[in-house]
């Protein structure tokens, strides 16, 4: 198997361990800004037992710690949009992650623009205005969810150039131990502009700890090392791009357990239906390229 075959095999098994994340969402009751403090708490107390303390040095470890902090501050705004309005829209304003990398990467790594990777990406755009055509109620949702992938971008961005050279379980230690030191410090200012009807609860009990355990080991310890794999092999645009899958594994996970079907039109539909064209026409120009 080639490198780039490999990258994609590990990818697309990290986005259908990804698929599971906006449902913990839903299912764990607890404010978003809980969820992130123990997904990361759990996260790194599973590493710390099997990899151990992470070897990098204190330089690295800091530019890993930024990218965590990007991370957590992610997951907060991702929940957040689940919680205002529901898994399906949650995950699809996650597509525009691929639009906001093609504009912000070449910005920041000071390389020229790619007029197909904005093509594609405006393709994504395009289906995500169909989803925020359909219903009113969903709007602040939505437009938090928009705020979420443009964070998630630049996590992704700064990640790729964070981690070269370090082992995969090392980049996520790192990224989840300072991560969670950063995101102590951010939760008062994010309650402060999105604040939350829920309580902010000390310690998680019942099916909620066992949702976040689960939550910690599957969907970050197993997703994120196999992404940090992919960032090696694939560039952070086809990374993200294909990352647009995860909402089509969510929302259909979503409609036979939640129900939320009902809740969906022919604009939702035809919007998905954009998002998806997206992925296959830059999976199919990365595979021509790799050959």
């Amino acid at each position: 198997m080639t490198e780039i075959k490999k990258g994609f095999v590990q990818l697309h098994l990290s986005v259908l361990l990804a698929g599971f994340t906006g449902l913990f969402g839903k299912l764990i009751t607890l404010n978003e800004v809980d969820i992130v403090w123990y997904r990361m708490l759990f996260t790194s107390a599973i590493l710390l037992v099997f990899t151990g303390l992470p070897k990098v040095s204190w330089r690295k470890f800091l530019q890993l710690s930024g990218c965590g902090a990007l991370l957590g501050l992610h997951w907060m705004l991702f929940y957040g949009s689940i919680k205002a309005s529901n898994v399906s829209i949650g995950v699809i304003c996650f597509s525009l992650v691929g639009f906001f990398t093609a504009v912000c990467e070449p910005l920041i790594l000071k390389r020229n623009f790619s007029w197909l990777e904005l093509l594609f990406s405006l393709i994504t755009v395009a289906g995500v205005l169909c989803i925020f055509s359909f219903d009113a109620r969903y709007r602040y949702g939505i437009m938090i969810g928009i705020v979420s992938s443009l964070v998630c971008a630049l996590y992704v961005i700064f990640n790729k150039q964070a981690s070269v050279g370090v082992r995969s379980r090392d980049v996520l230690m790192s990224q989840m131990s300072g991560g969670l030191i950063a995101v102590s410090a951010i939760i008062p200012v994010y309650l402060w502009f999105f604040p939350s009807s829920q309580p902010v609860v000390v310690v998680p009990e019942g099916t909620n700890l066992w949702f976040m355990l689960c939550h910690a080991l599957f969907c970050t310890v197993g997703m994120y090392l196999l992404q940090i794999q992919a960032l090696k092999r694939l560039s952070a645009f086809t990374v993200n791009l294909t990352y647009n899958l995860e909402p089509c594994y969510t929302i259909v996970l979503a409609f036979l357990i939640f129900g939320e079907g009902r809740e969906v039109n022919f604009s939702f539909y035809l919007g998905i239906s954009l998002i998806v064209l997206s992925v296959l026409l830059q999976s199919l120009r990365a595979m021509r390229k790799s050959s």
